[in-house]
């Protein structure tokens, strides 16, 4: 005869060994939901300057279930104090039940007079610990749930009836805190680290300004003092520097354990360096060599990584079609000096690229690109080192919080009860 297995996380804190099992639960049990109701709904009409009315919360306003004003949206006043019931508030919570479907954020400051949009459901009247409600929705028993509630509509959504009966467990008042103060905790370090993150970001920009010559000058605003009196920087163009080739389709030999990696539009982060996870394929068409230069030559309209440029480390990469090499023609220039100019040059690529869906570069655009060098290689090799150095700490940056955010997950995945494996 199978024996149940008690409700119990795998780590428990020592204090509350003694407390007993989880009891089961559900978020109507503990809270109470709100929505924009249908006849109080509103059009582009009713959405305001700042100042003018209140922060209007959306899908867009939660990133990584963080609340993210950054990009604000605002609905006059009459709008706001039309639906009293939905007026956001400290240790409320927002989740959304349309569009990103179980994104949630917690409300732990003041932010203003706020509302929601249609998209959102508004959790307020919480009845047991708030925050670890919010750690139980971005768990991994309700977010199977949302997939699996949303999975079976013809439209993707969740109605409040639905999430209202979503299942968890909970631990007494005191086990709840304890939880949540230890989640919280994490929170705020990773919080910490991104912000020191945004800063080096904001650094390398600073140098990324005064490093290279502005617009219209043949100058930096800031020389390293032994090249002070080098004079003006010369302009060549980037199809003289370089011998430009394009990719080919390799997607039919894509392959799980292939010996080479694949280049493709989406191997090159914002920062201009390979992501260490890309696909893989056995054929070798031996078009990329050592200190290669490859290009995203197709981006969506936004064209934030078009032109984008990174660096082969090594002969164990192939290039994929929408993307194209460039192979430096002598030795005179620095491929780390070229692709620091070239990556801060955006705006260039944004302009020559064709489309509207779909920004796409032509070999011309790129050959043409007017690249102004210093006629000291020392003096770019040194340019170069100083970027790389900021890339590296930036590289060092993101990985640490990539770290706190595993642990972060492994830490929830122990701290809460495996409903997966309750019966035995």
């Amino acid at each position: 005869m199978s024996k149940e297995k008690k409700i119990l996380p795998e780590l428990r804190f020592p204090e509350f060994k003694n407390d007993g099992e989880w009891k089961p639960t559900t978020i109507e049990d503990n809270c109470r939901l709100k929505g924009r109701i249908g006849y109080r709904g509103y059009t582009k009409k009713d959405l305001v300057e700042k100042g003018n009315g209140a922060l209007v919360i959306g899908g867009k306003h939660i990133q990584n279930n963080i609340l993210d004003v950054s990009n604000p949206s605002f609905l006059t006043w009459e709008k706001y104090y039309e639906s009293p019931e939905i007026m956001v508030e400290i240790n409320h919570i927002i989740f959304s039940q349309r569009g990103t479907l179980g994104e949630c954020a917690y409300i732990e400051s003041d932010i203003g007079k706020a509302t929601i949009n249609p998209s959102m459901v508004l959790i307020k009247d919480i009845t047991c610990n708030s925050r670890f409600l919010y750690y139980v929705l971005i768990g991994n028993q309700i977010q199977k749930e949302v997939e699996r509630v949303s999975s079976l509509a013809a439209i993707p959504m969740l109605s409040q009836k639905q999430i209202k009966s979503f299942p968890f467990y909970i631990p007494l008042p005191k086990e709840q805190q304890k939880i949540a103060n230890c989640l919280s905790s994490l929170d705020n370090l990773i919080t910490a680290e991104t912000e020191k993150l945004e800063h080096l970001k904001d650094h390398k920009k600073g140098l990324l300004q005064q490093l290279f010559p502005a617009n219209g000058k043949t100058k930096p605003q800031f020389r390293f003092p032994e090249f002070e009196n080098d004079g003006d920087w010369e302009s060549r163009n980037l199809g003289v520097l370089c011998e430009y080739f394009n990719g080919a389709s390799h997607e039919k030999n894509v392959t799980k354990d292939g010996e080479y990696y694949l280049i493709s539009l989406n191997s090159i982060d914002i920062e201009g360096n390979l992501k260490t996870e890309m696909k893989r394929v056995n054929t070798f068409d031996n078009s990329l060599i050592k200190d290669d230069l490859v290009m995203v030559l197709s981006d969506v309209a936004h064209g934030n990584f078009l032109g984008l440029c990174a660096i082969i480390p090594n002969d164990k990469y192939v290039l994929n079609q929408r993307m194209a090499g460039l192979r430096l023609k002598n030795k005179d220039v620095n491929v780390q000096f070229l692709r620091f100019y070239i990556n801060r040059s955006q705006k260039y690529f944004k302009q020559t690229g064709q489309g509207s869906s779909q920004q796409n570069l032509a070999k011309r655009s790129v050959e043409k690109f007017p690249v102004l060098l210093p006629k000291n290689q020392i003096e770019q090799e040194k340019i170069a080192n100083c970027l790389s150095s900021a890339d590296n700490l930036i590289s060092a940056q993101t990985l640490k919080i990539k770290s706190l955010k595993k642990h972060k997950k492994g830490l929830m995945q122990r701290l809460f009860p495996n409903v997966n494996e309750v019966a035995v």
